[in-house]
Parts: C-alpha cells; sequence; structure tokens
C-alpha cells in the first residue's frame, strides 16, 4: 500500500499542464492517439472511440461555443441505468425555493466547520450554503461548502446542473477528471466544468474548502476596460491538463450524477479516465491565486472590489455578473488622505466571502480562515469597529481614524480572502442558517463604532469659508 500511495504522489507532483485561458488545445497520452484531418473517423487510432462533450449548444456563436473531443478506450454510455443514489444526499440544492430555503437580510457569519470524525470523502462532505435561481432553467448559481478527510473510492461524480469553481482552504486536492489530473493545493483554485466525470483524492487527510456552482454560463476572464491589455489574471497563468489515461477491468465502478441537485448512480466496469486524447476548448483547468497582478488606488480613495475580480459569469445585462470570483490577495496601500480599508456600503449585489488563510483586511476578529460571511442585496456592512477605531488588524495600522493621515505605505501581507458576488438575491439553507458554527454575535462587530461628528469644528468650517 505505501509503494501505491508513493506511485500515485509522484503522479500528481510531477505534473505537466497546457496553458492559457479558453484556448482550443489537444493532448495525446500516446503519439499518434489523435485523429488529423477530421474528428470522428471511421476508425480511430488504436481502436479508441471518438466521443465529443459540448457545454454550449451546437450553433452557440463561434466565440462562446464549448466543445472538446476525446478519444477513448470505451465510451462513456457504456454503464447501467441510473437510480437514485442512497441514501440520499439531503444537503444538496440546484433549485432555491420556499421548500428547502428561506431569505433573510441579516448579516450571515460562520466560523469554520469541523472536519467530520468518521470517513468521508468530497461528494458526502459536500453541501450547500445559498443560492438562487434553478438548474433546471439554466440560470442562477449555488454556494457550497465541504468538509471531508478520505479520497473517493472506485468512484466518479459528474455534475450535470452547472461548473464547479472549487476553492480549497485546508488540505491538497487531486483531481482526476476525464483530460488528466489536476494538483490544486490551497491558494489555487479548479474549475470543473458541466458535464466532466473527475475523482478527487485527499493526500492529506482533512480537508476543507468552498465552492461556487452556476448554472446555465461558464466563467470567463473579465474585460480589462481603460486598464489596458495586461493585469489581473493572465490568461496563461490557467493549466489544464495534458492527456492521462487508465486502462483494464475496474468491476463495480460507481458513476455519481449530480441532476437537478438530486444524486443518481450507474455502475460500470471500467474507469472513466481512459482518454488516451483530446482535443478542444472545454476542458478542466486550475490557477494559483498568487499570480494574480493587483491594482489599486495611487493617490485617494478606496477601489471597488470589482477591480479584484478574478473570473466572472456573466448575465445578458452589460456589467452585471451571475457570479464574479474576487480575491484580496498580498498588496500596497498606499492611498492618502483615505480611510484605507473598505468603505461602509449597501450593495445591489449579494456578498458572500470566505478567507483561505491570514486575516482581512476590513475585520479585526472573528473571521476566520475556512469561515465565511454573507451580505445580501442591500444590506448594510462594513469594516469591524476595531478596524476603525483602533486598527489591530495583522499587528499592523493603516489608515483610519486613530491614525488620520500619518499612515505611512502599508503592505497587507500573508492573506488571501475572496468573494463571490451575484445579481441574484441568495436563499439560505435551513441546516446553514441553524448551524451550530453560525455566529449569532456577528452584529455586535458594529455596535461599539461611535458618533464622531463634532458640531464645533462644522462652525469653525463655515466661518472659515
Amino acid at each position: 500500500m505505501a509503494a501505491q500511495n508513493d506511485q500515485l504522489d509522484s503522479s500528481f507532483n510531477d505534473l505537466d499542464y497546457l496553458s492559457g485561458f479558453g484556448n482550443s488545445l489537444e493532448s495525446e497520452a500516446i503519439a499518434g492517439a489523435l485523429p488529423r484531418g477530421q474528428n470522428s473517423p471511421l476508425l480511430c487510432p488504436y481502436g479508441l472511440y471518438a466521443e465529443q462533450i459540448s457545454g454550449t449548444s451546437f450553433t452557440a456563436p463561434r466565440k462562446l461555443n464549448h466543445r472538446s473531443w476525446m478519444y477513448r478506450i470505451k465510451p462513456s454510455v457504456t454503464h447501467e441505468p441510473f437510480a437514485p443514489r442512497s441514501p440520499s444526499h439531503g444537503k444538496l440544492v440546484s433549485e432555491f425555493n420556499d421548500s428547502n430555503s428561506v431569505t433573510t437580510p441579516t448579516q450571515l457569519r460562520w466560523r469554520p466547520v469541523d472536519i467530520p470524525d468518521r470517513p468521508t470523502d468530497f461528494i458526502d462532505g459536500l453541501f450547500t450554503v445559498c443560492g438562487a435561481g434553478s438548474s433546471f432553467l439554466r440560470h442562477g448559481y449555488a454556494i457550497h461548502m465541504y468538509t471531508a478527510n478520505k479520497s473517493m473510492e472506485n468512484c466518479a461524480l459528474c455534475n450535470a446542473d452547472g461548473d464547479f469553481l472549487i476553492v480549497p482552504q485546508k488540505g491538497r486536492l487531486w483531481i482526476t477528471t476525464e483530460c488528466g489530473k489536476l494538483h490544486v493545493s490551497p491558494g489555487e483554485i479548479a474549475v470543473l466544468p458541466q458535464g466532466f466525470r473527475f475523482s478527487v483524492e485527499m493526500p492529506d487527510g482533512p480537508s476543507r474548502g468552498y465552492v461556487a456552482e452556476i448554472f446555465g454560463t461558464h466563467f470567463q476572464l473579465p474585460d480589462l476596460g481603460p486598464i489596458g491589455a495586461n493585469g489581473l489574471a493572465a490568461s496563461r497563468d490557467f493549466l489544464v491538463p495534458k492527456a492521462w489515461f487508465e486502462d483494464g477491468m475496474r468491476p463495480g465502478y460507481t458513476i455519481v450524477q449530480k441532476y437537478g441537485g438530486e444524486l443518481f448512480t450507474a455502475k460500470q466496469d471500467f474507469s472513466p479516465f481512459n482518454v488516451v486524447a483530446w482535443h478542444g476548448n472545454y476542458a478542466p483547468y486550475k490557477y494559483d491565486l498568487s499570480k494574480f497582478c493587483p491594482y489599486n488606488t495611487v493617490l485617494v480613495d478606496h477601489s471597488d472590489p470589482s477591480i479584484n475580480t478574478v473570473l466572472t459569469a456573466p448575465t445578458d445585462k452589460p456589467g452585471v455578473a451571475l457570479l464574479d470570483f474576487v480575491i484580496f490577495p498580498p498588496r500596497w496601500l498606499v492611498a492618502e488622505h483615505t480611510f484605507r480599508p473598505p468603505y461602509y456600503h449597501r450593495n445591489c449585489m449579494s456578498e458572500f466571502m470566505g478567507l483561505i488563510y491570514g486575516g482581512y483586511e476590513a475585520k479585526a476578529d472573528g473571521f476566520l480562515p475556512g469561515g465565511a460571511s454573507l451580505h445580501s442585496c442591500m444590506t448594510p456592512h462594513g469594516p469591524d469597529t476595531k478596524t476603525y477605531e483602533v486598527c489591530l488588524l495583522l499587528k499592523a495600522c493603516t489608515a483610519t481614524i486613530a491614525l488620520g493621515d500619518e499612515a505611512k505605505p502599508h503592505k497587507i501581507t500573508n492573506t488571501m480572502a475572496f468573494m463571490f458576488e451575484s445579481c441574484l438575491m441568495p436563499r439560505i439553507c435551513l441546516w446553514a442558517l441553524n448551524s451550530p458554527f453560525r455566529d449569532h454575535d456577528y452584529y455586535q462587530c458594529w455596535i461599539g463604532l461611535k458618533s464622531h461628528f463634532k458640531l464645533e469644528d462644522a462652525a469653525v468650517q463655515n466661518a472659515q469659508i
């Protein structure tokens, strides 16, 4: 067993990748496995089967069309009929309504959820926190978290509902997909597009993280506008797996299909990771958040968080996202005469935040790595009392009321927070609202804010004018 684990570790640690976001790529694990000149010849090289996976309708405009061709030892259709998984999962939602979720404008925060004591893999450790819309109607999103401690064994998950964006917070993930393997560590993300079969191994045991799921669209890089041609997340830093396959019989292998928020299972006698070669622009990928090139103000005021968008899932309305993935990485704060932490605000978008490591500049207490917060549409939020008054965060001061205009340039270090932001108003799952990890005293972090209004200062200023 030790030798087998060493072999697995080597296969993931020595991975090489293709690069480029949205590129049309090709990869073959055996030279000559890709057909030349056509996609579906009468006889494919090595006796392989040709199979296409489509992430968009066939007639989607070419610039928006997502599809790849796979050349596999056996086609994925070779399985027994699907049946509802037993026991059912119970905590996955893909259609949000009165029967499974509630609404509240109250600011919500959760402490990190404990890793389970019993053996739990990625599928059983996944639970929905909130979301909106419906996978059936192909519009909406869901936000999940996972806590797990064991690898998926002799099974693969296929999400028919939407794309998964996985943000590990604790523990590495070894993800095997039909296109190849991804090694994803905390501080990196992985995107597993709709329809791909994948399996998750957990070499470090206890693992925890966040998952955003979008229905009916795919993530893309945000436009840069006046920033120009460069900056934020660079296309070349997105990595796509190279073809890798396994052959041989796998009796009792289980395909778990997530469909309408329910889980179904089907048995087959071979691994789904039998793709010897593939080509196209529809594939899983990963991204290292440390490669993000942040932009910020260089004179006064605090930039809107949208300046830190890594990926966006747009709607038909220009500038309005179904879901943005925004990060708050290490960076310099230099603005003069400016309150540098995020300003107090109410937003027509709803904001779900998580913390991968370190601290967050607007919360001195209570917002912990592995925890989360939700500020829904038009619910006020912003820096807590300690951040505003005395700035204890990260044992260093930025420009707060206590420091005033004497603040010097300061670098935020050892931190990586993120935000899932959506134009849709989220409904909260009951198990999240009633969770023992919910911080019911969250509102207290603002109660200590006091008035600094001085009427005499206004009188003096008016007299000077």
